[in-house]
């Protein structure tokens, strides 16, 4: 199947009107992994010619409303967002320039969903950023 049929098949599936802006925005999120909305708008711009920053926007906000696509803030950093949903990983940061990169649990499915204390919630997501250098930064020379 095409990626465009099984991406307007997950918006049929989430209820959510098949449109062009949709479908290109759900591609460019698959095709780069912790895109910010510039990245974002930039493909589907030049996968459909003229868009707006709003209906990107509009469509990023659908998207993650509708559990299609997941919205990451790491401290200091802009907006990203990304096509692995449905699981409960975490993410690396490099502190130097901000490459970012998915990493599963240590132990089990979801071990950091089991807190010390719930208060009585109900808890179904944990955020762990873990940070570094990546290994680019790690080997390039002091400026």
């Amino acid at each position: 199947m095409p990626l465009t049929a099984s991406f307007e098949q997950m918006l049929r599936e989430a209820e959510l009107r098949v449109t062009r802006p949709r479908v290109a925005v759900l591609n460019a999120v698959h095709a780069h992994p912790h895109a910010d909305t510039d990245l974002i708008y930039a493909a589907v711009r030049a996968d459909l010619g003229e868009v707006s920053h709003q209906a990107v926007y509009d469509v990023l906000r659908a998207l993650t409303g509708a559990g299609l696509v997941r919205r990451i803030q790491p401290t200091n950093s802009v907006a990203r967002y990304e096509s692995r949903v449905g699981d409960n990983h975490h993410h690396v940061v490099c502190r130097s320039c901000g490459l970012i990169a998915d990493v599963d649990c240590a132990v089990g499915t979801t071990p950091c969903l089991t807190a010390s204390e719930d208060h009585g919630f109900s808890i179904d997501e944990a955020e762990v950023i873990y940070w570094g250098q990546c290994p680019t930064c790690t080997t390039a020379p002091p400026s």
